[in-house]
Parts: C-alpha cells; structure tokens; sequence
C-alpha cells in the first residue's frame, strides 16, 4: 500500500468585481435596490409622459420640490413606525391621530388663543404645535400602556384607536373645516415663504457636505481605535464623495425652482424692488418640512444606533423573551415606543395641517396604511428586529412617487389604490424571500 498521499487543492472561486465593491463600501444591498427603483419609478413616470402628452412633467424641479413636501408628513411618521414595527407591533391609528391632533390645534390657535392672547400673537403657533405634540405623545402613551400592562394585542388597541380618534375629531369640530390657521404656523407646510431660499439652501448643504466628510474621517478613526477591519481609502472616499454629491444636487434642484410669477410682483410691490425686463427669479429652496424630516430622521437613526434605547428595540424585536430574561423592561419600552410614534403622529398633523391651512377630520385618512407600506417597503421586517430609518424614509419617497406619477399621467383613485396595495404585498414577499436567502 503506497504510503503517498493525495492533496487536493481546491481553489476558491475568485469574487466578482461588483461583489467586492459591495464589500468594500459595505453598502446595503437592498437600499441600492430600493434607490435603483425609484430610478427606475422617476425615470418611467416621465418617459411615458413625454410619449403620450409630448413632455415629461415628472422630472422636473416643480414637481420634485413639491414631491418632497408631499412626503415629509409620511415619511416623519414612517420613522416612528419603525420602531413599533421592529418590536412586532403595528399601529393601524396613526392616520385618525393625525386628524384629531390636526383638529385640536386647529381649535387651539383659532377659537380659544386669539381671545386671550389677541390675534396674531406669536406664540399662538408655538402653543398650538406644542399642544399638538404632546396630545400625540400622550395618546401614543395610553395605546403603549394598554398593549404593555393590560395585555391586549396592538392590532385591536390602535384599530379602535383608528375609530375612536376619527369619531373624536368629528366630535370636537362638529364636522366643519377650521381655517385659516395662524400665519406663522402655516409656513410650517412649506409654500414660497414656508421655504429657506436660496442662501438658506447652500447653507444648509454645506453643512451637510461637512458632515458627511467628518462622519467618513471620524468612522476610520473610530474603526482604528477599536481594532475595527479599515475599508479602503478609495471606499471612503467614494462615500464621501457620492454623500456631498447628492447634497449639492439637492441644493441646485431646489434652488432651480423658482416662486410663481404673481407672488413675486407682490413680493416686490411690498418690499419696493424694481422687476427688471426678464422677470425675477427667487428661489424656493429647501421646504421646512423637508427639513423638519431630516430632523426627525437624523435624530431617529441616531436613537436607534447609537444609544442604549435602540439597542433595546433592536433586542426586543429579536427575541422579547431572551430580551425580558437579559433585563430589559420591555412592557416601559413598549409604552415609550408607542409614545415616539404617537409624538411624531402629532408633528406630522402640524406639518399636514399647516400645509393645507386648515384643519378638517378627513386629514390623515389611509395615512396609516402609507405609513405601513413606507416602513415595510423600506426593509423594516414585519417578523420584528429588523429595520433602519433612512429606509423607511426612502419608502415612504417610492409610495409618494407612485402616487405623483399616477396622477400627473390621469390615473383615478381606484388605480391608485390598486397599485399601493399591490406593492405593499410585493414588498413583504420580496422580504420574505431576502430573509430565508439570508438564512
């Protein structure tokens, strides 16, 4: 019997460039999908418009600026959805909560305010948002207790949360249309003069652009201190890059669309500036509540990463029992998430009302259901544990896309509704299908 043995080399098959790429910038693969879709969403919208009515009307900086706007109201509550979704819950509620905080501060700053402070007075639309806020916080409170301490499932809390808010509001307004909210308030829903301009903009986006250098210089940093594997130079500097370029990109095309003819002749006609022959361009830039979303999706992702609540969401959602046993207080947690979601239902009623200056009881009607569809399109797992903030944002700009597009191109509200709920069940499926891959 030969005493030689046999090696057997086996060699590894080499890694696609792409597959390395993906490695080295650890990018998520499926924010790059949901990125490339709505490319693709944007890019289709505006072709067919272009073949049937012989121009593209969705590219276009009118429309996105006011896209933008369309989807802060979701998109600030599909934040909050976030956390209720990765700890396994659902709230179904959202939506009659906006309209009944929509309500209440629209009572607030236009029958009960102005007789005590006078008209105009500049707190009216401090007290009234803040009234708004905390109405949400503590309603979200009250959902969370029920859930946590009494024991009865989310669905049934926040579905009768859905009836009793909605029934509420129509209670407290008699059915009537409050309006018109207080000047100041209302720039809170964006418009020309709800806007920062074009000096704003570049200012705001260059902060962002240093930011986002520091964020790729102190992540090294952080990564050496800690023993952490580096990704390569030219990783981090093609994040960088890519992050300062989508900023700059955003500030041109909000500063590319200008305000309507007729305000600026009054702009003018109040302020003694002269318009000059070819007309006067002043630039809307960002939208305020575009920026009150960044906010809250900046601060978000920040509680859910970086502090110890957000650890304990995430452990929740992995596993509530092994979460309880390691000593966590998961029944206070759960009242605290529901009141973060309950907090961001009312800010999202100040932007939603303040947009429309008015408040009625249909505001925020089928909101849950887009707030639902936003997180989940955005990758957060209905099986719990999974989800970022970013992508539920993200979601919630695919949902208004679709919606946007549908309209620009003649769909009634029928389709509409057809084609939300048929990518709200594709989006769970495709989740279902990355889940058991991953596994």
């Amino acid at each position: 019997m030969s005493d030689t043995t046999k090696i057997s080399k086996t060699t590894a098959k080499p890694e696609g460039l792409i597959s390395r790429f993906m490695s080295a910038t650890e990018l998520d693969t499926r924010l790059i999908g949901m990125v490339g879709a709505l490319a693709l969403i944007w890019i289709g919208f505006h072709l067919y418009g272009a073949l049937v009515n012989g121009f593209g009307a969705f590219l276009t900086p009118r429309n996105l600026w006011n896209l933008s706007v369309q989807t802060s109201s979701i998109g600030i509550m599909a934040c909050g959805m976030v956390l209720v979704i990765v700890t396994r819950h659902i709230d179904l509620s959202v939506g009659s909560l906006l309209g009944f905080c929509a309500i209440i501060m629209g009572v607030i700053q236009v029958n009960i305010l102005p007789s005590f402070l006078g008209l105009g007075h500049p707190l009216i639309w401090v007290i009234a948002a803040a009234c708004g806020m905390l109405l949400g916080a503590t309603v979200g409170a009250f959902h969370g207790w029920l859930i946590a301490y009494r024991g009865i499932p989310a669905f049934i809390v926040t579905l009768g949360g859905l009836l009793v808010w909605r029934g509420a509001g129509f209670l407290v307004a008699r059915g009537e249309t409050i309006s018109p909210v207080d000047s100041t308030f209302a720039l809170l829903g964006g418009g020309p003069y709800g806007a920062v301009g074009a000096t704003g903009s570049w200012i705001i986006g260059l902060i962002g652009c240093a930011a986002v250098v520091f964020g790729v210089i102190n992540g090294r940093k952080q990564r050496t201190k800690f023993e952490f594997k580096l990704r390569p130079v030219w990783a981090d500097t093609f994040l960088g890059v890519v992050g300062c370029a989508a900023i700059i990109g955003a500030v041109l095309l909000v500063n590319a669309y200008p305000w309507p003819r007729g305000i600026v002749r009054r702009y003018a006609e109040e302020n003694a500036i002269t318009i000059p022959e070819g007309g006067l361009f002043i630039s809307h830039g960002f939208a305020i509540p575009v920026l009150i979303l960044l906010v809250v999706g900046i601060s978000m992702t920040f509680l859910m990463t970086k502090t110890r609540f957000g650890r304990y969401v995430y452990a929740i959602g992995g596993n509530p029992e092994a979460a309880a046993l390691a000593g966590i207080n998961t029944k206070m947690m759960t009242v605290k998430i529901f009141a973060i979601m309950g907090f961001l239902a009312g800010l999202s009623a100040v932007v939603a009302s303040a947009r429309l200056n008015s408040a009625t009881n249909a505001l925020g009607e089928l909101d849950e259901l887009y707030v639902i569809a936003a997180a989940v399109i955005g990758g957060t797992s209905l099986s719990g544990g999974v989800g970022t903030i970013f992508g539920a944002i993200l979601g919630a700009l695919v949902m208004q896309s679709l919606q946007t597009g549908m309209v620009l191109i003649g769909f009634d509200a029928a389709v509409q509704r057809i084609v939300v709920g048929s990518v709200l069940v594709l989006a769970v499926y495709l989740d279902i299908l990355y889940r058991r891959k991953s596994k």
